[in-house]
């Protein structure tokens, strides 16, 4: 998969590679940390790399933190909430250990953060904790992930 993205971001003309790895890394389970490596190991500057897959994650989260944030808004009128899955129970618990921030910054090494973020916000969390918390997630993952892959890439070249 990782290297059908890098054929894909290489593919595209010189001045909009950045774009292919703003794209790449809206997408769930890529992310801005293997968003970041590609755009790196594909020949992008690491700061253009870092910075369009950093940007790409956080508007993609964006979307699902604000869609949740509507959707439980309108569910939540009057409602009982639903039995939860073992999978979103294993979520809840580590939010309600960790809170948001623990979530954010461990969290995606377990699910996506559109996916813990959407979640947080389905168990209540604050939006804009949430963002927060999220977007600072989202940078250092994206940094530590086109740092390691500068520097491997450094290594073999």
């Amino acid at each position: 998969m990782i290297e059908s993205l890098q054929s894909f971001t290489a593919s595209l003309p010189p001045m909009f590679q950045w774009m292919g790895v703003l794209v790449i890394a809206a997408i769930p389970f890529v992310e801005s940390y293997f968003g970041a490596a590609v755009g790196v190991v594909s020949g992008l500057n690491p700061t253009v790399a870092i910075v369009a897959a950093v940007v790409g994650n956080i508007i993609s989260m964006l979307i699902f933190v604000l869609t949740a944030h509507g959707v439980r808004r309108k569910v939540a009128a009057g409602k009982a909430p639903k039995e939860m899955t073992p999978r979103r129970a294993k979520l809840r618990a580590a939010f309600d250990k960790y809170g948001i921030a623990g979530v954010s910054l461990a969290g995606q090494t377990i699910l996506p953060s559109q996916i813990t973020s959407a979640a947080m916000i389905s168990f209540g969390a604050s939006k804009n904790a949430v963002i927060l918390w999220q977007v600072i997630s989202i940078i250092i993952w994206g940094t530590a992930f086109g740092v390691l892959a500068t520097l491997g890439a450094s290594l073999l070249g």
